[in-house]
């Protein structure tokens, strides 16, 4: 999708050499602006808020301040701004503090140049971006023996949400769609997270997505 403006992109890693490979792939896509760039989390927090990326890509492990307290701190103070997470990490513990941060997603340093660049597009449009490796670890995780499908004791009205937090939609604006207060909204995604097992909203797209619970 082309967009007006470029979309401005702010990279977080601690390597030199990678950031200024990052920079050379996405300068070859028109659309992306690479505004900053930062090598440590602490260094990234203050940048953003100095320069107001649409999308920091960042790695998960990186000195002074780690990537998922980065992110925590970047998405509280700049809602708009979506943070992805390029790493070489995809164990479980890592993938959850990234989402549980409110990342718009989790990719490996595996992926390619297309693909990375689609992915920007796709967080900054309110998309929810994950490496399959890493989704299928968070499946692995949710899954428990013995037990239910994941999902299938969501209510009707909890596919309903589930299907706007998968848009990208706020609390406010999934009220407005379904007529319903904030207050009920703000409830059900609780009760969805709870059943999903899960501790965040994008945790919770990510299993869905996955376990194809988004279908009409």
């Amino acid at each position: 999708m082309k967009h007006n403006t470029p979309i401005r992109v702010m990279v977080a890693d601690d390597h030199t050499i990678v950031r200024t490979g990052i920079t050379a792939v996405l300068q070859l896509c028109e659309d992306l602006e690479v505004v900053a760039e930062a090598g440590d989390g602490l260094e990234a927090v203050e940048v953003a808020a100095r320069t107001h990326p649409d999308v920091i890509l960042m790695d998960i492990t990186m000195p002074v301040m780690d990537g998922p307290t980065a992110a925590k701190l970047i998405c509280e103070n700049a809602p708009k701004t979506k943070v992805l997470f390029l790493t070489s990490h995809k164990d479980e513990i890592m993938i959850q503090q990234a989402l549980s941060a409110g990342a718009a997603g989790y990719l490996l340093k595996e992926v390619e140049a297309h693909e990375l660049t689609a992915a920007i597009h796709a967080v900054y449009n309110g998309e929810l971006v994950l490496a399959p490796k890493a989704a299928q670890v968070l499946m692995q995780h949710a899954s428990q023996h013995g037990k239910p499908p994941l999902g299938s004791d969501l209510s009707k009205r909890e596919h309903d949400v589930l299907r706007l937090l998968a848009k990208g939609c706020n609390n406010r604006q999934i009220a407005q769609v379904l007529e319903l207060s904030q207050g009920t909204i703000k409830l059900h995604v609780s009760n969805i997270l709870t059943k999903l097992r899960v501790t965040s909203r994008t945790e919770a797209v990510a299993i869905a997505m996955k376990s194809n619970l988004l279908t009409e």
